[in-house]
Parts: C-alpha cells; sequence; structure tokens
C-alpha cells in the first residue's frame, strides 16, 4: 500500500495547526512523525488512516500496481492505536479479541489464545477489560492493532502507560509482527519508533 498526501493542511477554528503537507509513504516501510506535544501528529495520523478529513488538500490510497484503494478497502487495511482509542471495558479480553478479530484476521496464523498468550495477561483472559490497569489497557490496544493482518499500521504514541517490561515486549512485536507492512508512528519518544528509517519533521510544516 502506498499512501500520498498533497497539500494537507490541518485548520482549528482560525488557527493553522500544519500546511502544504506533501508525501509518500511507501509500503512496506517504516515511518516516524516526529515533533513536540500538541503539534499535530496525532491529527495527521488520523488523516493518513482516513479517520479525519484534512481541511485543505487530499489523501491518495493506492494498492499493488497503483489500483486506487477505496474508503472501504482503506477501513479493512488498517490496523490503528491510540492512547485515547477506546475498548469495550465491559468485555472480558477474551471477548474483546473475539469480537475485534472476527473483522480482521490475526497475522501469522495466530488464534485468539495465542493472542493472549503474547500480551502476557493469560491470567486475566477472562476479567472485564474495565478492571485493567491503565498498562495492561494499553497493551489490549497494542496487541489489536500489531496482530490483525493488514498492511498498514498506524500506532500514536504506541509505549504510553507501558512499563519498561511492556516496552520491550512492544519491541518484540514490533520486530515479529512488523515486516512487510506499512508502519508510521506518531511519536516524540525514540523507543517508539527505534524501527523507523523515514522521519518526518512536523514542525517543518507549521504556517
Amino acid at each position: 500500500m502506498n499512501i500520498t498526501l498533497e497539500h494537507i493542511s490541518k485548520r482549528f477554528q482560525r488557527y493553522w495547526i500544519f500546511r502544504d503537507v506533501n508525501f509518500t509513504f511507501a509500503g512496506p516501510g517504516a515511518y516516524a512523525i516526529l515533533g513536540p506535544n500538541g503539534c499535530g501528529k496525532s491529527t495527521l495520523l488520523r488523516i493518513i488512516g482516513g479517520m479525519q478529513s484534512p481541511s485543505q488538500g487530499k489523501v491518495f490510497f493506492k494498492g499493488g500496481q497503483d489500483r486506487p484503494i477505496s474508503s472501504t478497502e482503506i477501513f479493512e487495511s488498517t490496523s490503528f492505536c491510540a492512547p485515547g482509542m477506546e475498548v469495550v471495558e465491559e468485555l472480558t479480553l477474551r471477548e474483546f479479541f473475539d469480537f475485534h478479530f472476527s473483522f480482521k484476521s490475526p497475522i501469522g496464523g495466530l488464534n485468539i489464545s495465542d493472542i493472549i498468550e503474547l500480551t502476557g495477561l493469560k491470567g486475566a483472559s477472562d476479567k472485564q477489560i474495565g478492571d485493567f490497569s491503565s498498562g495492561m489497557k494499553q497493551r489490549v490496544k497494542l496487541a489489536q492493532a500489531i496482530f490483525a493482518d493488514t498492511p498498514l499500521l498506524l500506532l500514536d504514541e504506541p509505549c504510553t502507560n507501558l512499563d519498561q517490561q511492556g516496552v520491550d515486549q512492544y519491541r518484540g512485536w514490533i520486530e515479529q509482527y512488523a515486516k512487510g507492512r506499512l508502519v508510521i508512528v506518531a511519536s516524540n519518544d525514540e523507543r517508539e519508533y527505534f524501527f523507523c528509517k523515514e522521519k518526518i519533521e512536523i514542525e517543518k510544516y507549521k504556517p
């Protein structure tokens, strides 16, 4: 999958967050969107994933042989993780993964039990997610994204609320399961984008 941004700009009320972003993300590959808090990294990431509209400009999604990708295919092809995203806290961990992976197949032949094992949360598999700590919830959010078999993986500050063990776990997941995909990380923490060879400084697009 390739994603091309042409003259992408975003404004909130009278203020421009960024202007005239022109860039092509070519998959497979790993890219980092860098910048301080509040600079618009998360907003640009959501625009890239088709979850938010730009104020100006267009986003073009293309598959193999430059075939245009429809909005339905974009959803099916994208996995997303962000600190503010919601999970259904009334569900148990197993119920949540059963539900999520009924829409998007697990990667690499994994099954639900495998994914629970990989999260290190097997002992909590029948507990409601609402009872989880913030770090446990972040592992769930990462797992539903990284272990889905999608060509596009979008990660917004993926190590939020993780202790060092969780960060090490994230690193291992990325090294094993992000290969062959287009991965875009919005971050200002090098531990989160250690594998990204291409970097975009969003401050360059400030008005």
